[in-house]
């Protein structure tokens, strides 16, 4: 793994027509879709389907980048190769999750902070000799009565700055993630009154803390109708997207990597496709792009239920959906595509 500046990191990953690859689920996720799927839960199967996903071929045409777990960054083809060594062979940047998850936070009944760790940086040190070169934290902002708190949003952004400086000084770039969750029936307009909120306070902490923001990625939710409430269309996702960006985003941003937040495969290429289109019209100053875990992953793994025999069948499956995303990325895509 070649020591490269944190810029050069940022260029590769949000490189044209590719996008992240989001492989990070925890154990306790992973078993989750295992156990809907009755796919025996173990090290030696989450390493089998991590395995399917990357040695795919042709993946790196569209895939940039990849968010690893902890288990996943000490585990090994069958060859016996690294995963991190074996997508750097392919071109494809070995990435990390390092936030521990999320804890109540004290005094704000109904939302959260995302737990600090205090080996982080020891961590960093130690995925840096494992390949990584790239990290990720997610913090989760609830949309609900009377939440979200000003400190809790402070708060929050507090610990992405801490680690956004860690990583740094580390050589590794930092995707930082504040998600506003699309749990509820709050508005679009509600959405996109919190994720401003939230992005001013996070770009406010950021810059007080001379972080470099041409050596970060925002890893940010499209400002998007709730779970349970009115659907809106693609096109005014993208329009409100765009329009809280432009008013609170820094141009420097190295670059803009959406989740999908609950959406379906096609659904994350709908609205990503939407957005693309109007960033070409508008010009904005940043490279934006996908990372996508189960908007790239689900039908893959339905199709692959821990049996060999399914491997092929279900890399074409996982092909063609990076191929849907990496033409979302371009304004290319449409529904017959799929």
């Amino acid at each position: 793994m070649s020591e490269q500046t944190l810029q050069a990191i940022v260029k590769a990953m949000v490189a044209d027509g590719k996008g992240l690859l989001a492989a990070d689920e925890s154990n306790g996720n992973i078993k989750k879709k295992f156990d809907k799927l009755g796919i025996e839960d173990s090290a030696e199967n989450h390493r089998r389907y991590r395995e399917m996903l990357f040695t795919t071929p042709g993946m790196e045409k569209y895939i940039s980048g990849v968010i690893l777990f902890d288990e996943t960054i000490h585990q090994s083809t069958s060859d016996g190769v690294s995963f991190a060594q074996y997508l750097d062979s392919k071109g494809v940047v070995p990435g990390i999750k390092v936030d521990i998850g999320l804890m109540d936070f004290e005094g704000h009944p109904g939302e959260q902070v995302t737990k600090w760790d205090e080996t982080l940086n020891d961590r960093l040190k130690k995925y840096y000799e494992l390949g990584a070169r790239f990290a990720k934290w997610r913090a989760v902002i609830n949309i609900g009565a009377g939440i979200p708190s000003d400190e809790c949003i402070a708060a929050n952004c507090k610990n992405l700055v801490k680690y956004a400086q860690l990583c740094q000084a580390n050589g590794i770039v930092p995707i930082v993630e504040p998600e506003v969750l699309s749990d509820g029936d709050h508005t679009i307009e509600r959405c996109y009154e919190v994720t401003k909120k939230t992005l001013i306070e996070l770009f406010a902490q950021l810059k007080k803390a001379n972080v470099d923001l041409s050596g970060l990625i925002l890893k940010p939710n499209m400002v998007i109708y709730s779970l349970e409430g009115e659907k809106v269309s693609a096109q005014e996702v993208a329009e409100k997207t765009l329009q809280c960006f432009s008013e609170v985003v820094p141009t420097e941003v190295g670059g803009i990597v959406f989740l999908s937040g609950g959406q379906s495969e096609p659904e994350s290429c709908v609205t990503l496709n939407a957005i693309s289109k109007l960033v070409k019209e508008q010009k904005t100053p940043w490279k934006l792009t996908f990372s996508y875990g189960r908007a790239l992953q689900n039908s893959a793994l339905k199709n692959w239920i821990g049996k060999d025999e399914n491997k092929f069948s279900s890399q074409e499956i996982f092909l063609h959906r990076a191929k849907l995303a990496s033409a979302a990325s371009f304004g290319e895509y449409t529904p017959e595509m799929e």
